[in-house]
């Protein structure tokens, strides 16, 4: 296919979507976030306070000169991010600046997703979805969770070509990014060992070998900070740990309505517990149409890992989306799913204003309640079809395209 009209037409729409998602993050950064203004019109990025309160303004090494709650990966491309800014900008350099670097590699990846997807041959009014998509507008300058999500996809069309240990790898680099690709493993271990109309010596070898290349790719990027910087290296797993909650999760709602108050630890043991009942669930419920092709419930069960965790930042609508483009059989409930993730957003932003007396002062926590169980229930009925229903027709490889790669 290469560069032709659809492609460039593909990548300006992209492009138009990111260099939006970008004015609606600057908007205000020139203002200093003032009045509250990063939650009043929804303009909060992570970019702006890491600038100084990281150290990356001062070129500051992250884990072995500055602490970072986030793997190694993404610390990496933040330090990365902060040397382009340094440089394109020099002592005029600031969190605006940087805030345009971050948008710009988010913006990179966005377009590698892109090309990628037309290259597999997804159809056009998925590849016209994510060109146009209203989470890139929204999260496209917010964080640096743009990096594990173009991992998690490689992982996914690399499965998709059977290329199992490579996508085991591409895995693992996505976890040493951000905790989530980790549930890829556990498919393509299983899809491994009990692949059908394979003698188990074989699959025994194979599940070793993508065991050793997910473990060897984590390694690899990992083992020179434990080595050097062990403290500031585990900071990220602590963070998660002990942090409470975030207003649009299940538990914080269940409490902040008064429906089931729970302490840290309890949130902890009671959403690993969900977490592991579903995910039995959705790998029994889908092992018979989805045996040969296990890879595929990656996407549920990413749905319901965010559905039952303590926390459920805004931005964890992107880690979902281009995978409800992929594998999502039908795309009525991923329009659902985003226009609640919207009212999400900008509920959970102004009801930080208000809490700051800023405008607007009508909103509460009941209103984040509702846009989030009305995400909720789109991200439900969602797992149910990736489960019970045949994935789309472009993500099953043909049997000669099969034979040719």
């Amino acid at each position: 296919m290469g560069w032709d009209r659809t492609m460039k037409r593909l990548m300006l729409g992209l492009a138009l979507t990111c260099a939006a998602g970008w004015l609606f993050k600057s908007h205000c950064t020139p203002g200093g976030w003032s009045m509250s203004e990063q939650y009043s019109t929804g303009c909060y990025s992570d970019a702006v306070p890491f600038w100084d309160g990281r150290g990356v303004s001062a070129g500051a090494l992250p884990y072995f000169d500055a602490r970072m709650e986030y793997p190694v990966l993404t610390g990496g491309l933040i330090w990365v991010e902060g040397s382009i800014t340094r440089l394109l900008f020099g002592a005029r350099a600031n969190a605006a600046h940087f805030l345009f670097v971050v948008t710009l590699v988010n913006a990179l990846i966005a377009a590698l997703l892109l090309f990628w997807f037309r290259r597999e041959g997804m159809d056009g009014r998925r590849l016209w979805a994510w060109a146009l998509a209203p989470p890139l507008f929204l999260y496209v300058g917010h964080n640096w969770d743009l990096l594990a999500i173009g991992f998690a996809v490689g992982a996914m069309l690399l499965a998709r070509r059977k290329a199992m240990p490579e996508a085991a790898a591409v895995a693992g680099l996505g976890l040493a990014a951000k905790l989530y690709p980790v549930l890829m493993l556990p498919l393509i271990g299983l899809g491994a060992l009990f692949r059908s109309n394979t003698g188990w010596a074989r699959r025994l070898r194979d599940a070793v070998l993508v065991t050793i290349a997910a473990v060897g790719a984590w390694a690899a990027v990992n083992l020179p900070v434990i080595a050097g910087a062990f403290d500031n290296w585990t900071e990220f797993y602590l963070f998660s740990q002990q942090r409470s909650g975030t207003a649009a999760s299940i538990w914080e709602i269940m409490g902040v309505q008064g429906w089931w108050a729970t302490t840290i630890p309890e949130r902890n043991l009671y959403a690993a517990l969900a977490f592991l009942i579903g995910a039995a669930a959705i790998i029994g419920f889908g092992w018979q149409r989805h045996r040969d092709r296990l890879w595929i419930l990656f996407t549920p069960l990413l749905a319901w890992f965010m559905l039952t965790n303590k926390v459920y930042s805004p931005q964890f609508d992107l880690w979902l989306y281009p995978m409800l483009l992929m594998t999502a059989p039908r795309l009525r409930a991923v329009w659902l799913f985003v226009a609640a993730g919207i009212a999400a957003y900008f509920a959970e932003f102004w009801w930080f204003a208000s809490t700051e007396q800023a405008w607007p002062y009508v909103v509460v926590p009941g209103h984040i309640a509702i846009a989030a169980g009305v995400r909720a229930v789109a991200m439900i009925w969602l797992i149910v079809e990736m489960v019970r229903l045949p994935p789309p027709a472009w993500i099953v490889l043909k049997p000669s395209a099969e034979a040719a790669r």
